[in-house]
């Protein structure tokens, strides 16, 4: 149920090559994730050389816990609190796009709306009861479920969630912060797997040997085999 197999899953279209769009996901991951979400598998120095990033500014502008450049992105807060407050501990997000996929984290952020019955006031299409309160609230609004009452086969009516209408403004429109969750989630997609930009830019080089050595050994094959044939 909580994977949100059942649910509809919007496109993130993440591509690992567009490297500013993974710095800007960074910028975001700090700001917001990185206080109770740590990511304990990544240095921040990996970081700045992946992307790119010189070492005054990861320190500036990356690093918001006094930590070193060569730390691990871990957080302060005491996990018993944390589940004491969340009712679990807050996951490391080192692997998490790998563990859910980039869609459904893409889906997921996009999907908090107002709900009074649960303790941090928002409920998530997605994930059903979720625990996390919706902590980019201020950059996206409020979101408020449309709903309609529905009949199943045994005649029993319930009411379901058809969508979501945003009740409240926050500081960036629809589009910029969707464009900003996919930034995010760009982000979380290389935290799972930060040798895939490196495969990715030496798999171009490695398809054109492949092609020199296929007409080479084409030719030594044709030299090899021409008293033969």
């Amino acid at each position: 149920m909580a994977s949100g197999a059942s649910h509809k899953l919007d496109a993130a279209n993440v591509h690992l090559d567009d490297r500013a769009a993974i710095k800007r996901g960074a910028k975001v991951f700090v700001d917001y994730c990185l206080n109770c979400h740590s990511a304990g598998l990544m240095r921040y120095n990996r970081i700045g050389q992946d992307l790119g990033i010189p070492d005054k500014e990861l320190t500036s502008q990356f690093i918001k816990t006094g930590a070193k450049p060569g730390d691990l992105m871990t957080v302060a807060i005491d996990p018993a609190q944390a589940k004491q407050w969340f009712g679990r501990t807050p996951p490391d997000l080192s692997v998490i796009s790998r563990a859910r996929g980039e869609d459904w984290l893409y889906t997921y952020l996009r999907s908090f709306y107002r709900d009074e019955s649960r303790p941090w006031g928002v409920n998530n299409t997605v994930f059903k009861d979720v625990g996390m309160p919706h902590v980019l609230w201020e950059l996206q609004g409020l979101q408020q479920a449309v709903t309609e009452k529905v009949t199943d086969a045994e005649g029993n009516e319930r009411e379901v969630i058809t969508g979501l209408t945003l009740a409240q403004k926050g500081k960036l429109t629809p589009q910029e912060y969707d464009e900003t969750i996919h930034d995010l989630v760009s982000f979380l997609v290389y935290l799972g797997e930060p040798s895939k930009i490196q495969r990715l830019a030496l798999g171009k080089w490695v398809l054109l040997f492949l092609a020199l050595f296929l007409v080479l050994a084409y030719l030594l094959k044709k030299e090899y085999w021409k008293d033969i044939h």
